[in-house]
């Protein structure tokens, strides 16, 4: 009895508090943020692809104008030529640089 004099009994036999993980909500989690930078990759792609849109509507349209004549004259030459010089620059001009 020399060594300890006095020693603490607890009243209640307690367990051994574990700790919770921290709920985190669903706007939070790392499923949902992996999910938002996917539709951010998918929609940047969606705007460029609708961008180069474009410029194959306008390409289109001046084979299909080549397409149509089947036996072009001289004048018919020349205003296909102004379109698509007016195509490329209406693509020039679009692009912004």
């Amino acid at each position: 009895m020399a060594g300890k004099p006095f020693q603490i009994v607890a009243d209640e036999d307690e367990a051994p508090q574990t700790e919770q993980p921290a709920r985190t909500s669903f706007l939070e989690s790392a499923g949902f943020q992996s999910l938002m930078i996917g539709l951010g990759a998918l929609s940047q792609r969606t705007v460029v692809a609708l961008s180069r849109l474009f410029a194959l509507l306008v390409i289109a349209s001046d084979f299909w104008l080549w397409a149509s004549i089947k036996e072009p004259n001289a004048y018919q030459l020349i205003a296909l030529g102004m379109y698509a010089a007016f195509s490329l620059t209406a693509i020039f001009i679009a692009r912004g640089k």
